[in-house]
């Protein structure tokens, strides 16, 4: 089980391609920064890659301007989530 951090834009498609080649069937995606605008359901399919088990982190979305339009099948976290997550998966790696 890994936790997966990004903080790349949809646009660097070939950041999210080489991370959809490392994710497992267990692993996490969480959002950061500007990965934030992958959230949204106009990313359209930036995210279908990793099977729903995908969380974006809620102070980035915020200062984005993007609280309201975040896709239903991304779970926000906060701050504590984010601690939560990273105590339930055995490694972490950051993609930027």
């Amino acid at each position: 089980m890994m936790l997966h951090l990004l903080n790349r834009s949809p646009r660097s498609t070939a950041t999210y391609q080489d991370l959809s080649e490392a994710f497992g069937s267990d692993d996490h995606l969480l959002l950061i920064e500007d990965a934030c605008y992958a959230a949204q359901p106009s990313a359209g399919a930036a995210l279908e890659p990793f099977g729903g088990r995908v969380s974006v982190l809620q102070e980035d979305l915020v200062a984005r301007g993007l609280a309201e339009r975040v896709d239903p099948s991304v779970e926000i976290v906060d701050m504590n989530g984010f601690l939560a997550l990273t105590e339930t998966h055995e490694r972490c790696v950051s993609w930027f």
